[in-house]
């Protein structure tokens, strides 16, 4: 008997203990086929890291396990991703991680270009692990390599632009920005809790800077307790989990601003949807089925931005001219009166 039949047999034995509603009524909606992480990388023929990796990505959808248990990947999943052309060849390339090195290889420059190219935020950084010194290293997906070449190949060769050139020379550095600002970006993908979106954007404050804006120290304790975390490739030792808890903090001025003026509209929407739990109260969030997240978006609730969209964390130095990293301040005073904003950081 293979592992899907297994499987298969035992979500039939157990389906009536599970499924039945009030009244002894079994519930209309069977539990999907699923399997473990693992299971689901050998059949797809990947490798563990970059299956956490196309997880991560939003390539493989996956679905939360009850009482906040491992993930797991329904059967029809895999079945999608196997009958899709070039399988497992055309997965595998989407996931391909190039460190600094391999990046200027594939882009054909020289490796202190490609690093003065990340540090002005041309390239974003999609992961990074810490070498034997403990020193971040970054990695880089292949195929965005790739797509910048095709979009900028002026970047490639000649001088850098006078623009890029004053940035980096005052010492400016956006790998950990851009890192932050796509991760953040494809956990608020992964869910329509208000709070838990929230929760997200508070995850890039430290506690002081978060204070200031969630006054309320039972709404801070919420949004502990409902933050999203990344469904697989967790930092496993004590140093990792160190420089990720240091690299998910906004640390310049600017991007403080503009997390702390999301984290504000986000608190708004989700104190209209429902109030945080109080002691006393007989239940926090309201349950919710599993819910499958990763490879098809959906409509979500979003907070509209307090400022210009395109500005806030797409650095200037690829078009050539620096700019302000968050637009609009002086349309908002309202706002940063209320975020009670000093420009902290500035010095």
């Amino acid at each position: 008997m293979t592992v899907r039949e297994v499987l298969r047999a035992y979500t039939a034995t157990h389906e009536n203990a599970e499924t039945k509603g009030e009244g002894g009524h079994a519930s209309s909606v069977a539990p999907a086929a699923t399997v473990a992480a693992g299971r689901a990388a050998q059949e797809l023929g990947i490798r563990r890291a970059e299956f956490e990796l196309a997880v991560h990505l939003g390539l493989i959808d996956v679905l939360g396990a009850p009482g906040g248990g491992r993930p797991r990947v329904p059967e029809d999943e895999i079945a999608r991703l196997r009958e899709q052309p070039g399988f497992p060849d055309a997965l595998v390339e989407r996931v391909r991680t190039v460190g600094t090195a391999q990046g200027a290889a594939l882009l054909d420059i020289a490796p202190a270009r490609f690093t003065r190219l990340a540090r002005a935020g041309c390239v974003s950084p999609v992961t990074f692990y810490l070498n034997r010194y403990r020193a971040v290293v970054w990695l880089y997906l292949a195929d965005e390599l790739a797509a910048f070449a095709a979009r900028e190949p002026e970047l490639l060769a000649g001088r850098t632009p006078p623009g890029m050139r004053m940035m980096l020379e005052s010492g400016a550095d956006w790998r950990a920005r851009n890192w932050r600002s796509q991760r953040i970006d494809r956990l608020l993908d992964r869910t329509t809790d208000l709070w838990a979106r929230t929760a997200v954007q508070a995850s890039a404050l430290d506690p002081v800077q978060l204070a200031e804006v969630v006054d309320d120290p039972y709404e801070r304790a919420y949004l502990v307790r409902v933050r999203p975390e990344p469904v697989f490739g967790r930092p496993g030792s004590m140093a990792a989990r160190e420089a990720m808890a240091e690299l998910m903090l906004a640390d310049d001025p600017d991007e403080i601003l503009w997390r702390r003026v999301n984290l504000t509209l986000e608190l708004d929407s989700a104190r209209e949807d429902r109030p945080a739990p109080r002691p006393g109260d007989d239940g926090g969030a309201p349950a919710t089925p599993p819910a499958r997240t990763g490879a098809r978006p959906r409509a979500v609730r979003t907070a509209a931005p307090a400022a210009e969209p395109a500005a806030p964390l797409a650095p200037p130095a690829c078009a050539g001219a620096p700019r302000s990293a968050v637009g609009g301040r002086t349309a908002r005073r309202g706002l940063l009166a209320r975020l009670g904003w000093r420009g902290r950081g500035a010095g």
